[in-house]
């Protein structure tokens, strides 16, 4: 069972995640949310604390504020989660700049996790993710060719094509995600990925990728990267 700190702490970082509060926005006081919440002042204190160390909020003397800058960005099992409740991966306030969408012959990596033979095509998107003048993320993700077909805007580079195309694909082929998988490490961007994210090339970045996938295989395999200032996490269950 989650814990009324991780609970209340999860609740705002949503809340701040789907741009329901923006930067500069100030939170409840620690009483209101106590009240609200039916929680005890500690507890809420405690919530706080971790959403300060997190970056998500800065404290001063006239109360707690959602940071200026962001300094966290949303991780795939988050945005996945999004797309469950609002049908769309991007928060208010987010934009999706569609640089490329295109079927090719993938890297024999990428053939083998959807398990197709060499040579054959799948369907790749690259897109960058922003917030105002933020540059939050450049993502590539790699579908099968069948869902061409079914999702005209899997090749649609249009203005923010795609913020709700998951939930798209999953009402055009019945298929629902049921197992997601991530890794992430950190490296130096290359000079593409430096130039997206208005990095210089050479600066860190931490790198990811994630599969999600059902009972019949890989839905989507993506790869991303964000620059150095922001943070992601996720809560688990044991």
């Amino acid at each position: 069972m989650t814990t009324p700190n991780v609970r209340i702490a999860e609740h705002y970082r949503q809340l701040i995640r789907d741009g329901a509060l923006r930067p500069g926005d100030q939170l409840p006081s620690v009483r209101a949310m106590s009240e609200e919440h039916g929680a005890a002042t500690a507890t809420v204190r405690a919530a706080m604390g971790w959403l300060r160390t997190e970056g998500w909020i800065v404290t001063t003397q006239r109360g707690s504020f959602v940071a200026d800058e962001p300094t966290n960005t949303t991780a795939p099992a988050d945005r996945l989660e999004r797309v469950r409740r609002t049908g769309s991966i991007l928060a208010k306030g987010e934009t999706k700049r569609v640089l490329s969408a295109t079927t090719i012959v993938p890297p024999l990596y990428v053939a083998e996790l959807f398990d197709q033979d060499p040579g054959m095509r799948v369907i790749r998107r690259e897109y960058v993710i922003g917030s105002g003048r933020a540059r939050l993320a450049l993502e590539v993700d790699w579908f099968p060719l069948a869902f061409e077909e079914l999702v005209a805007d899997l090749l649609s580079t249009a203005p923010n094509a795609g913020a709700n195309l998951f939930a798209q694909i999953e009402t055009a082929t019945g298929r629902t995600v049921t197992h997601g998988r991530d890794a992430m490490h950190g490296r130096a961007a290359d000079q593409r990925e430096a130039a997206h994210l208005g990095i210089a090339t050479g600066d860190p970045i931490l790198a990811g990728a994630h599969e999600w996938s059902d009972a019949d295989g890989v839905i989507v395999y993506g790869e991303w990267c964000l620059p150095q200032r922001l943070t992601i996490g996720y809560e688990y269950k044991i």
